[in-house]
């Protein structure tokens, strides 16, 4: 019996890939460490933190940003690119038992170079507290960000990324649908046909657009300004979930998170910042922040959807400039990882 636990139970840890100057944040890393310093910081309060850096001299150049050095494991391997939702095992229970499955990675429908990001997963199986557990490579091409569990058997995601033929090229939609139910134990799919907000390059990953709260209620972006260029594509998202229906044959309780105001790069092109890429850890909740009027009423909105959890800003415009925010450059792993520093 497989099971594709849902990012609300009892974690582990979380693991981030610490940005660096060669990277694609070079020209305002200083802002993003500040993001990050703030994100580690916050984590560490709640549970173990895992950190990907380059390097001894990488590593000591975090430990000098960070408040808090206990609770985290550094594990010293290159990477392509921070954002580890999408390069990171998927964690799964499979007869009560944790296990990883490795998929293939090839940069969103091979945009970027992969070659690191693809081999990340073998390397992190040498180092504690991966060592020793079980795991699995898949041959099929799937990104963290891009799939949503209610914890029971439900997937939640979108056929602009699962279906596009840069991913698995010469699948069907009925054989990507099987692999996700062998592979995550689901047994529904919910295929929303939406496409992605601007800027964003992962082809309509879901955890920008509807994330599942509760296995009865799913927080989504939404738009009310009909003068908005997402305004459509987003309300047609939203009759979409108001269609799906529980296991109880009930709808769901819709939560719409408002878009901030537009963020722009320095060439005008519109960034991808939303609320949907909030994380939870254990007893909180961290939602980007943009410095923007809405993000108090996210931050209350999603308030209503935890009301056992704290309810955390974190600073994520510098982020949203490479295109991803919060959810995007973390992944959980649930409770069951032995070696994890206490």
């Amino acid at each position: 019996m497989t099971r594709f636990p849902a990012e609300w139970e009892k974690q582990s840890a979380v693991l981030i890939a610490w940005p660096h100057k060669t990277g694609d944040f070079s020209n305002r890393l200083e802002a993003v460490e500040q993001s990050y310093s703030v994100i580690a910081d916050t984590i560490t309060q709640y549970q173990p933190l895992i950190i990907v850096c380059r390097d001894d001299n990488h590593q000591q150049h975090i430990q000098n940003l960070i408040s808090n050095h206990d609770h985290i494991d550094f594990i010293q391997a290159a990477v392509n690119d921070i954002w580890v939702r999408d390069t990171v095992f998927l964690s799964v229970e499979q007869d009560g038992e944790i296990s990883h499955l490795n998929f293939l990675f090839n940069g969103w429908g091979e945009k970027y170079q992969h070659q690191n990001d693809n081999a990340l997963n073998h390397k992190l199986l040498n180092a504690k507290p991966f060592k020793g557990k079980a795991h699995k490579d898949i041959d099929f091409i799937l990104e963290g960000g891009s799939v949503e569990s209610d914890g029971i058997d439900t997937i939640l995601t979108t056929k602009q990324c699962l279906l596009n033929p840069n991913r698995n090229k010469g699948l069907t939609q009925q054989e990507i649908e099987q692999q996700l139910l062998d592979n995550l134990g689901a047994k529904r799919i919910f295929w929303l046909d939406q496409e992605n907000l601007s800027g964003d390059d992962t082809d309509a990953h879901i955890d920008t657009l509807a994330r599942f709260c509760s296995a009865g209620t799913i927080a989504y972006t939404s738009c009310d300004d009909a003068d908005d260029l997402h305004y459509k594509s987003l309300k047609y998202m939203e009759r979409q979930l108001q269609d799906l229906r529980t296991h109880a044959d009930e709808p769901y309780h819709l939560v719409p998170l408002p878009l901030p105001k537009p963020i722009v790069d320095e060439e005008g092109q519109r960034l991808p910042a939303n609320y949907a890429n909030f994380l939870i850890i254990n007893h909180a909740v961290m939602v980007p922040s943009y410095g923007d009027p809405m993000d108090d009423i996210a931050l209350q909105r999603l308030a209503d959807c935890f009301p056992r959890h704290e309810i955390i800003p974190v600073p994520c415009r510098p982020l949203v400039h490479q295109y991803g925010s919060l959810h995007c450059m973390t992944m959980q792993f649930p409770e069951g990882i032995v070696g994890v520093v206490a």
